[in-house]
């Protein structure tokens, strides 16, 4: 469940750039009235921003609604521990698994 919303919410994130990158900006139409860039489009003048524009708050939509399920599905997890206790549950494991080393006898021989 949780990669089927991941897909999504990386579609919807490149949707989202993509339909971002697509639209005119505002100064575009001052641009067009003077002749510098054609008006007309598939949608006609003002239909490709309406649609554009739609079409991007439906992405931006569905990109903000998967971050808050992937934000909750990551938050209440079953399995979740903390990184503190692995940790410290490991070392413990390691230090019973491995025998303890006696330390090594002093010699009296003494330097010349």
């Amino acid at each position: 469940m949780e990669n089927l919303i991941t897909v999504i919410h990386v579609l919807a994130a490149a949707g989202v750039i993509g339909l971002v990158l697509l639209q005119h900006g505002k100064g575009a139409d001052m641009g067009a009235a003077f002749g510098s860039g054609a008006s007309g489009s598939l949608f006609g003048v003002s239909g490709s921003s309406n649609f554009m524009s739609r079409a991007t708050a439906i992405c931006v939509a569905v990109f903000f609604t998967t971050s808050l399920t992937l934000a909750y599905m990551s938050g209440h997890r079953a399995d979740r521990v903390s990184v503190v206790k692995t940790i410290t549950t490991e070392q413990a494991a390691q230090k019973a698994a491995t025998p303890p080393v006696a330390p090594a006898p002093a010699s009296k021989e003494v330097p010349q």
